[in-house]
């Protein structure tokens, strides 16, 4: 089994409308698209951090949005992100809504937890880095999963279940990396 994963959806009004026409997923692949352009990047763990980073070396401006009251990710890439002058942070902030224009992002709205402030930015881009989704639905109560929903292997990519083996994001292999899935299903096979 190697079904993968999928990004996870920040699941608000515009996300849907505004997929691949603003909202992105991926800052390495579509990052290039907005040079000089005003971006936001919800999400403050390593992913959304590192994101951030990167784009801000080829964008105008990050809005980093993080729904908790601090950023998750770790303190070394914190104080690089923290360093970057085109580079804006809001924690406790809850991206209410993606909005657009023409078929085209044009901004995001976001609630302050604390005040319950709304507050409305505008910018051409949004990468949402909130996790991965492991694609294993139709696995319920067949093999062994962990509380994050991915199929627990061995060492050598084994399930629970005699001859099955699953290999890649879609497992309990800590990198979420292609290369890393690739190595791991050469040694499944």
């Amino acid at each position: 089994l190697s079904t993968g994963a999928r990004w996870r959806n920040v699941n608000v009004p515009g996300e849907q409308a505004y997929k691949n026409k603003g909202v992105a997923y991926c800052p390495h692949c579509d990052g290039p698209l907005f040079k000089g352009k005003r971006v936001s990047v919800i999400g403050g763990g390593n992913s959304g951090v590192e994101a951030a980073i990167d784009l801000a070396g080829i964008v105008s401006h990050v809005t980093l949005i993080e729904f908790a009251d601090t950023l998750k990710a770790d303190a070394v890439l914190v104080s690089k992100l923290k360093s970057l002058p085109n580079v804006t942070i809001h924690t406790n902030a809850q991206t209410t809504e993606i909005t657009g224009v023409s078929g085209q992002v044009n901004g995001l709205r976001y609630k302050d937890r604390v005040s319950q402030e709304e507050h409305s930015l505008a910018l051409e881009g949004v990468f949402v880095q909130i996790g991965l989704v492991p694609n294993t639905e139709f696995l319920k109560d067949t093999l062994e999963l962990s509380k994050f929903g991915e199929i627990v292997i061995d060492d050598k990519c084994h399930t629970n279940l005699p001859g099955v083996f699953a290999a890649g994001d879609v497992t309990t292999v800590p990198y979420k990396q292609i290369v890393i899935a690739a190595g791991e299903g050469s040694k499944a096979a």
